[in-house]
């Protein structure tokens, strides 16, 4: 066997896992990671990645970019799997690899929702899979935030939710809405019934921050860190080879969303995230400052924040067309129809407490 062929050998990908959950790094980060040195390795014939440089990072940055033609936030996820490979894992010198110019991704405008397609969406969604929906929407938060949420982050006094280790690893605080205090008091009884039939069975543990594990035992049997919303099926943890119960999957989300928003008959691509967009959005439409909704939104800079100001009940940049002005001086427009409703004010919109989402069974 060549002792630089890297992919018959585990030896350099065991490094890189072992790198990357030393860094307490995601185990999605860690299968992209992996996925992209493994096809940097193919590219180039499975050379050892210390056996090659500069030269070869960029010629397979650029295939990427020409050849398969990536998204740049695609050729960008590659880079940075290369960059650790060869700092956290090789411990190579690298200032050529930093060099490497960042592939600039395109500022797209976030798909939005209007309140009336928002109802109709939620109005197609049901049991626990209604429910994260309805949650998402209500507080801004991402998909993996909500489906991560645990039992003691939930604080019904103060009507918040504590998001922890969000994007960029940052706790923040968002609210709690109103209407899903009790369907979330139910959500959480039928949790406990999960974990006390796990715990029965000698299996009630749910994964824990290793360093927490291991000074404090026990926690992973905690109610407190149980998942608010688990799955309803158990399975071996790839990393312990311990048997736990997950949370509920993305996917399933995912496909409950999509599935909604096309018998919602909604002409826009509607996925999870789409909530979150349309959360900020209406929350501005409202009248919440820029500077409240950023913490709402967990974002570094309010720049990011900034994008949604695009939609706010405002044509345009927030001015009237010249032609509206004179459209009443024009026959061919004193006949046509009055202009097309705006999005209703939140308090406008009817309770939603008893909508079928917050009161079905676990699905």
């Amino acid at each position: 066997m060549n002792p630089n062929d890297a992919t018959r050998s585990p030896k350099l990908l065991d490094l890189v896992r072992q790198a990357i959950r030393l860094r307490h790094l995601s185990p999605a980060t860690e299968e992209a990671y992996v996925r992209w040195i493994k096809r940097f390795v193919l590219f180039h014939e499975k050379r050892h990645p210390k056996d090659m440089g500069a030269r070869e990072v960029e010629a397979f940055l650029s295939h990427l970019a020409m050849d398969r033609m990536v998204s740049p936030s695609t050729q960008n996820q590659a880079k940075a799997s290369l960059l650790f490979l060869y700092k956290d894992v090789l411990e190579a010198p690298l200032p050529w690899l930093s060099d490497i110019a960042q592939a600039r991704r395109a500022r797209r405008l976030p798909v939005v929702l209007t309140l009336e397609e928002v109802v109709s969406l939620l109005n197609q969604l049901n049991g626990t899979l209604g429910l994260i929906a309805h949650l998402l929407y209500g507080t801004g938060m991402r998909l993996m935030e909500g489906l991560r949420l645990r039992v003691k982050d939930i604080d019904f006094e103060r009507r918040e939710i504590i998001v922890r280790e969000g994007k960029g690893f940052k706790d923040r605080v968002t609210l709690l809405p109103e209407v899903l205090i009790q369907p979330m008091r139910l959500q959480l009884r039928r949790a406990r019934s999960f974990h006390e039939r796990d715990l029965a069975e000698g299996v009630g543990e749910v994964w824990v921050p290793e360093g927490l594990a291991a000074k404090y035992k026990g926690l992973g049997r905690s109610w407190a860190w149980h998942w608010v919303f688990p799955s309803h099926l158990r399975s071996v943890d790839p990393r312990a080879g311990v048997t736990r119960r997950h949370h509920i999957y993305p996917e399933s989300v995912q496909r409950a969303v999509r599935e909604g928003s096309r018998r919602a008959d909604l002409s826009k691509p509607v996925t999870p995230h789409v909530l979150r967009h349309s959360f900020a959005t209406h929350l501005l439409q409202a009248g919440t400052d820029i500077r409240t909704l950023q913490e709402l939104l967990g974002h570094k800079d309010v720049e990011t924040t900034m994008i949604y100001t695009h939609v706010l009940n405002r044509g345009g940049k927030g001015i009237q067309s010249p032609l509206d002005r004179v459209s009443s001086q024009i026959p061919r427009f004193r006949s046509a129809p009055g202009p097309v409703s705006r999005d209703r004010d939140p308090a406008d919109l009817p309770p939603t407490a008893g909508h079928p989402a917050m009161s079905a069974s676990t699905s």
